[in-house]
C-alpha cells in the first residue's frame, strides 16, 4: 500500500505565547515536529512525506531532517493564509500512486503506532476515518450573548485528532470542490464531510495531545515521563 503523509506545521504558534515556534520545541531533546514526523518514517506503507512549513522555517527544517537522518520527506511547501490552504499546496506535490493521504500536526508528537494503524485500517475500509476520543467534560452551546442555548448528550461527542485518513482520489474531489465553491473548512473531516461522504472515527488516545499552550509541553514531558517507568 502507498500512503502518503502531509505534516501541517505551517501555523505562527499565536496560541503558544512565548514568540516561540512550538514545534521546534524540544521534547526528550528533540523538536516536537521531529517527533511527529519520527511517528511516520519508520511506517514501511508510508512512502513519502509532504511537509507544510512557513518559508522563514525552510532552513531550520531542513537542517533538523538532516540531523535526525529522515529520509521520506519528499518536499517542503510553503503554508497558505489558511490550514486548508496549506494542505492544498502540499497536495499538489503528492505522488499519483498514493492510495491513502493521512493528514496530521506537526505538533502532535505523541501519536502511537496503534492510533495511526487503526485510522489506516479503517480509511482503507470506508474512504474516511480519523481518530478521536470521548469528551470529558459537559459542553454547553451557547449564543451570542453568551447563554445557554442547549447541552448535547456527551456520550455522542467526540474531540477529533490526527491523524485523519483519506482516500486520495477523495480527498482531491473534496479539495477541488471546496476551491471551486470558495469554501474554507476547519479540518479535514468537515472537507470530506462536506461532499457527502461519511467519516469514521476509531479510538484514539488522551496522550495524543496537539502541543498550543506551555501547559501542553509539560503535559507531554509527563507523559514520556510515565512511558519510560
Amino acid at each position: 500500500m502507498f500512503v502518503s503523509v502531509i505534516i501541517a506545521a505551517a501555523g505562527n504558534s499565536t496560541r503558544y505565547g512565548t514568540g516561540k515556534s512550538k514545534q521546534f520545541l524540544l521534547l526528550e531533546g528533540i523538536p516536537v515536529l521531529i517527533k511527529s514526523i519520527q511517528a511516520f518514517e519508520e511506517i514501511d506503507y508510508v512512502r513519502e512525506i509532504i511537509i507544510t512549513a512557513r518559508k522563514q522555517d525552510f532552513d531550520i527544517i531542513k537542517a533538523f531532517l538532516k540531523e535526525y537522518d529522515i529520509r521520506k520527506v519528499k518536499d517542503i511547501v510553503e503554508g497558505g493564509a489558511t490550514r486548508q490552504d496549506s494542505i492544498a499546496a502540499a497536495v499538489g506535490k503528492i505522488s499519483d500512486e498514493a492510495m491513502l493521504i493521512a493528514v496530521h500536526d506537526g505538533a502532535r508528537p505523541l501519536v502511537s503506532r496503534k492510533s495511526i494503524d487503526a485510522t489506516l485500517e479503517k480509511a482503507s475500509q470506508c474512504g474516511a476515518a480519523a481518530c478521536a476520543v470521548p469528551v470529558k467534560d459537559t459542553i454547553k452551546i451557547i449564543d451570542s450573548s453568551g447563554k445557554i442555548v442547549s447541552t448535547p448528550e456527551r456520550a455522542s461527542l467526540r474531540a477529533v485528532q490526527t491523524p485523519q485518513i483519506f482516500s486520495f482520489p477523495l480527498y482531491r474531489e473534496a479539495m477541488a470542490k471546496a476551491v471551486s465553491e470558495g469554501r474554507q473548512y476547519t479540518d479535514d473531516c468537515q472537507l470530506i464531510e462536506s461532499t457527502g461522504h461519511p467519516v469514521y472515527l476509531t479510538e484514539g488516545d488522551y496522550e495524543n495531545i496537539k502541543i498550543t499552550t506551555p501547559d501542553d509541553l509539560l503535559v507531554a514531558e509527563k507523559f514520556l515521563s510515565e512511558r519510560r517507568k
